[in-house]
């Protein structure tokens, strides 16, 4: 709106200059020659003048032989009575004044101009002009409606029990007496909880694009100013907006940045986020109830919150959006893969039994990935080997084929990711392992991908400890082949404590400490949280945790480096496989451990040649971390 009133006032000004100009030149006559005064006098006096017309003090004449002149009079008193002497035709005027228009332009422009400012400004303390110097307190909430909102059901999958829960508001939208008559209430507001990237946002779209009700989306974020009290005055104007249109849908992304818990020890009483959770408080359930309008969040963080806000009448129902299962990857791959055009070889279960873990936006992405890898190899279909390195990329990072490392760190890399696979192959409880690699991928140096088989929820004492030992395998190979240690297991030892400090100080696995938990208080600050620290256990508590730990990340070291001593021929062997192709796969590590010389890696395949996914390790599983150098 602004950018056309101010075009219209520069095609006005410039139409206004034009026409001044115009009206300029228009009442310039032509062919009338300029003539000095003195001359003129003489012409008069020889009788060579016939007509003089008078206007002010220029003089238009016609001369006997027809000519037309103009000429400038000084002030001559006598002027006049010469002319008459000398039988000169007079014809006075009155000075040319200007146009009836031109006195009312020049005598109310600048009032008018002054009118129009105000206006102007005016406009922009209502809140009339988008983003203005006063329309802070004006919602910044964006109203889809039908047109613009396309997403529905169809494309939310993965999450099946997340839309039962929600499908009940898109029925009680479309046909409330359904519920009422019954005495039943719909909920006031709805809070998605779930991990990154899981659809929370994407399931609240499709509600509104089933409901085919109005439905406004802001963030969290919208509601915090500079100013104090501009995100209770947005919360108001929401729900004023809200109430106009309803019944309608209020959605509210990463609501925790207004909902986070009351009352943080550094924060005060007064803080102005909390002036924005209190007026949410009562527009949600207050004194005046707001019929028809339904608030529906979505946060990753529901430890944060506030429990005033997840009390009843509030956000009565808290849905829970999980990163999907194997059935749920397939369903959501499929949704993803209708946008690009895919090979016949490439099975979508194949994939997703292979990608435990991926949340949605982890699919969607390494679709996208695939789709990349097949353009950038000209290929007119998207076929399985695109997607397996895809997968490669999203789980262990891109390579980084340029980086020259000297030979004696490449052979360190070695036998550092040799000794991580060989001790996980040689332990029973552990993932199998996918591929094993020394091209360098992300940050690390060298990468050994262990799949697990299945979707795992849950993990055991014994299968945690293997883990260690795994973590420890690639340290002890670069002592007992290279004779030194280096910085590359850093990240392994991280890894292997942290382990064990939560067995011993949160699982409740250790034998010598029972099942308690030995930790102090974590929450933090700013966040409803108490300032101080308390310690609920003593000095002599914690050193006994401490050689827990010691003991628990002992006896793991001593059992990787029992298996990689007893199986030295075995981690030579990968090394050196290692060393000549670089990348290993679970068919050549199985050759390996079984004695047998590993066979060669499989051929690229040709682009339009379709690729069995029969053999391909990609059939069992997805990532967990990467275990680096």
């Amino acid at each position: 709106m602004n950018n056309l009133v101010k075009n219209v006032a520069i095609w006005l000004v410039i139409a206004l200059v034009l026409m001044t100009v115009f009206n300029q030149f228009s009442t310039r006559q032509v062919g009338q020659k300029p003539m000095e005064y003195s001359q003129f006098i003489e012409e008069v006096k020889q009788g060579r003048i016939a007509k003089v017309t008078i206007e002010g003090r220029v003089l238009k004449g016609t001369k006997s032989t027809g000519e037309r002149f103009t000429t400038y009079s000084p002030s001559d008193p006598w002027l006049v009575s010469d002319l008459l002497k000398n039988g000169v035709i007079i014809e006075a005027k009155p000075d040319e004044e200007p146009s009836l228009l031109m006195n009312i332009f020049v005598s109310w422009f600048p009032m008018l101009l002054l009118i129009g400012v105000w206006i102007f400004f005016m406009r922009q303390m209502q809140g009339g002009g988008r983003g203005g110097a006063f329309s802070f307190g004006k919602s910044r909430a964006r109203m889809l409606d039908e047109s613009s909102n396309t997403i529905t059901f169809a494309d939310v999958a993965g999450c099946e029990e997340a839309k039962e829960e929600v499908a009940e508001l898109v029925e009680f939208l479309r046909d409330p007496s359904k519920f009422q008559k019954l005495g039943g209430r719909i909920p006031r507001g709805v809070l998605m909880v779930g991990n990154p990237g899981t659809g929370k946002t994407l399931l609240a779209k499709a509600i509104a694009g089933e409901a085919k009700v109005p439905f406004f989306s802001i963030s969290g974020s919208d509601f915090v100013e500079m100013f104090v009290g501009v995100g209770a005055a947005r919360v108001r104007d929401m729900f004023e907006q809200a109430k106009k249109h309803a019944p309608c849908i209020v959605f509210i992304d990463e609501i925790d940045a207004v909902g986070r818990q009351r009352g943080a020890g550094l924060g005060g009483g007064n803080d102005e986020r909390e002036q924005t959770l209190n007026q949410l408080l009562v527009e949600m359930d207050g004194f005046e109830t707001n019929s028809g309008v339904i608030v529906i969040a979505a946060t990753n963080r529901p430890d944060v919150l506030d429990p005033a806000l997840l009390r009843p009448g509030r956000f009565d129902r808290q849905v829970v959006v999980p990163l999907p299962d194997i059935r749920g990857r397939d369903q959501i791959l499929q949704v993803h893969m209708r946008k690009v055009p895919i090979a016949p070889d490439v099975k979508s279960e194949i994939i997703a039994r292979g990608t435990p873990g991926f949340s949605g936006a982890d699919l969607a992405n390494l679709v996208n990935e695939a789709a990349l890898f097949a353009a950038r190899a000209n290929k007119r279909l998207v076929d399985m080997d695109d997607f397996e390195r895809a997968k490669d990329k999203v789980i262990m990072g891109a390579e980084r084929r340029s980086l020259v490392m000297p030979e004696h760190e490449r052979k360190n890399t070695a036998y550092h990711e040799s000794g991580h696979a060989v001790c996980a192959k040689l332990l029973t409880r552990t993932d199998p392992v996918h591929k094993v690699t020394i091209i360098p991928r992300g940050r690390a140096l060298g990468v050994t991908m262990q799949l697990p088989e299945q979707d795992r929820y849950s993990m055991d004492r014994e299968m945690i400890l293997q883990n260690i030992a795994v973590l420890f395998g690639g340290r002890i190979a670069e002592e007992i082949f290279m004779g030194q240690m280096t910085t590359g297991a850093s990240n392994d030892f991280e890894r292997a404590t942290d382990l064990a400090r939560s067995m011993v100080t949160r699982w409740g696995m250790s034998e010598s400490l029972g099942p308690m938990v030995y930790g102090e208080n974590e929450g933090e600050v700013f966040l409803g949280r108490s300032v101080t620290v308390h310690k609920n256990v003593s000095e002599a508590t914690m050193q006994k945790v401490d050689t827990e730990i010691r003991r628990i990340v002992d006896q793991q070291y001593q059992l990787a480096r029992k298996l990689i001593e007893e199986n030295r021929d075995k981690v030579e062997t990968m090394a050196k496989a290692l060393l000549e192709w670089e990348t290993l796969d679970s068919d050549q590590i199985n050759d390996i451990m079984e004695g047998r010389p590993p066979r060669p890696p499989k051929p690229a395949p040709a682009p339009a040649q379709p690729k069995d996914p029969g053999p391909k390790p990609t059939a069992t599983a997805t990532a967990t971390p990467p275990q680096s150098t």
